[in-house]
């Protein structure tokens, strides 16, 4: 298996009618590490088996005669129809669609391998890059939404504008306080001394 693949994740549904046919190649993915659902039908499969799906293989031969009832069922499928396809018939394909490989009978196993392998890298490298323009779009939109601004630095500057009044106002009180007690210590000291001096000349006088 490629080394770009993951087959312990990679799921096949296989819808083969022939019994022989469908374990021949159920086992041959099984071997190569895929996990493989086998159904004759799209009616006997469950949502939870679809939701998990990375491979549609499909052979549109009913015995010796092509039907191709069940392909199209897999392409008018709601989810099927986005799954990578390969195609197994006698009769090679007229028209093929983009994520699909078409395989004739009877045909080698390394064939069909080559073209699960070649599905499932595009898909792989499709899903890589849709995560990674998913990432882009998600960092785009958290650079627009934390874009710097102005306005946190200007509020800022207000706020220490503000503090800064209001330490120069509560300082030039604090000053104006001391300017007052210290007019009234000196006019207190003042006074006491105005009226001591009379009392000592009439001493000195006796």
């Amino acid at each position: 298996m490629s080394q770009g693949l993951q087959p312990s994740v990679s799921t096949v549904l296989l819808l083969e009618t022939d019994p022989s046919i469908r374990r021949m190649i159920t086992l041959g993915l099984r071997h190569r590490g895929l996990h493989v659902i086998e159904s004759i039908s799209l009616s006997t499969l469950s949502a939870r088996d679809v939701q998990k799906l990375d491979l549609l293989i499909v052979d549109v031969d009913d015995g010796i005669r092509c039907d191709r009832a069940m392909l199209e069922a897999a392409q008018a499928h709601p989810q099927l129809s986005a799954l990578p396809t390969v195609v197994l018939s006698w009769e090679p394909l007229i028209e093929q669609k983009d994520q699909q490989v078409a395989v004739t009978k009877p045909f080698d196993a390394r064939a069909l391998h080559a073209g699960i392998d070649q599905l499932l890298l595009a898909r792989s490298a499709a899903q890589i890059q849709q995560l990674q323009q998913a990432e882009a779009l998600l960092l785009a939109s958290y650079a627009k939404h934390t874009a710097p601004s102005i306005w946190p630095a200007i509020t800022a500057a207000g706020v220490l504008l503000v503090v800064i009044g209001l330490l120069l106002q509560f300082a030039i009180t604090i000053i104006g306080l001391l300017v007052i007690v210290c007019g009234l210590l000196l006019w207190t000291i003042g006074s006491h001394t105005s009226v001591e001096k009379p009392e000592l000349s009439l001493t000195v006088g006796k």
